[in-house]
């Protein structure tokens, strides 16, 4: 029997979302690959998955619309989008971490599920093994790409599919397996092992092949902040769950995440960092923060329609290449 599919505009945990019986679908992780022109908008993202919803393009059987997570303005578009969704339910992260309030959340949430299925029922007790050893392997695979013998274009289109698992966490899994015993074989080419490692910090690129570019410049990727958020939080049951994701660095006072950061540039030695912003992204008032806070050098980037990088993006990033003395 085909699961019916439940879209989230921004994280939630789709152990959860798997488990009550439902597909997962992050709305965001096809508009990098897409050609989307959203008539009306002010970020990119999500205008473009709520025009797909509204145009029928898109046709999720309920809709997760986030707030207080990585993203502000899903809870405006997606209020608009769940208009033309069967179902919609509302998630908000607690932004103090409090535990209990978020395991109320999980628990509406699940709650919600189970009713749009018709019952409460059992969790489907597959999944959460399954995810557990996905997530395994993909913290092999983020250190492959940090000892540089992995791709880090490949790995970061893998990794960044951690929010829904591609719909199916059974294939998912098959497929990182392979992946792995498969290693640089093929047609991947990662820089050098001496090139500069740099951090790729704030919501991922919009651009389809940024990984790739900074590749060209010299640039070695060891470090996505967001994806790394997708691999390290889990659990086997909701408190469990309540525990890990309370530490959810998006959505708590960038104090909190700034702690966080500092640890894992510490820890994969870190020479740069680029970060990320997106155009009208809240995220943005941000960067004055993290470039006093965060000692090392920092090339900003704003972003705003899908597609390939831009050519003065390019010539931005290979400027960074050559002064972090990129061979």
């Amino acid at each position: 029997m085909k699961r019916p599919t439940a879209a989230m505009t921004a994280l939630v945990p789709p152990e959860l979302i798997f488990s009550a019986g439902w597909r997962a679908q992050d709305v965001n992780n096809w508009i990098p690959a897409s050609n989307a022109r959203p008539r009306t908008k002010l970020c990119a993202w999500t205008a473009s998955w709520r025009e797909a919803i509204l145009e029928g393009d898109m046709r999720p059987d309920a809709l997760i619309v986030v707030a207080g997570g990585d993203c502000h303005n899903a809870l405006a578009d997606g209020q608009v989008a769940a208009r033309n969704v069967p179902a919609a339910h509302f998630f908000f992260y607690p932004f103090d971490g409090d535990r209990g309030y978020l395991k109320e959340q999980l628990e509406e949430l699940d709650g919600f599920l189970r009713r749009k299925k018709g019952g409460r029922g059992e969790w489907d007790g597959r999944i959460l093994p399954e995810i557990a050893g996905a997530k395994k392997l993909g913290l092999a695979l983020d250190r492959k790409r940090a000892e540089g013998t992995f791709d880090p274009e490949k790995a970061f289109k893998t990794l960044i599919s951690f929010s829904d698992l591609e719909g199916d966490p059974f294939r998912f899994r098959r497929n990182l397996e392979a992946m792995l015993r498969k290693g640089m074989a093929g047609k991947m080419r990662p820089p050098a092992t001496d090139a500069p490692r740099i951090a790729l910090i704030g919501v991922p690129p919009i651009y389809r092949d940024f990984h790739a570019v900074c590749a060209s410049a010299g640039l070695r990727v060891v470090f996505d902040e967001l994806p790394y958020e997708f691999l390290r939080l889990g659990g086997k049951t909701i408190d469990m769950l309540a525990r890990s994701y309370s530490s959810y660095t998006f959505a708590r006072p960038v104090d909190f995440r700034l702690k966080f950061l500092k640890r894992e540039l510490s820890r994969r030695k870190v020479d740069g960092i680029i970060h990320y912003t997106q155009f009208t992204c809240h995220h943005v008032l941000e960067d004055r923060l993290l470039r006093e806070e965060l000692d090392m050098p920092m090339l900003t980037v704003q972003g705003d329609l899908p597609g390939a990088t831009p050519a003065q993006i390019r010539l931005r990033l290979e400027a960074f290449g050559e002064l972090m003395g990129a061979g």
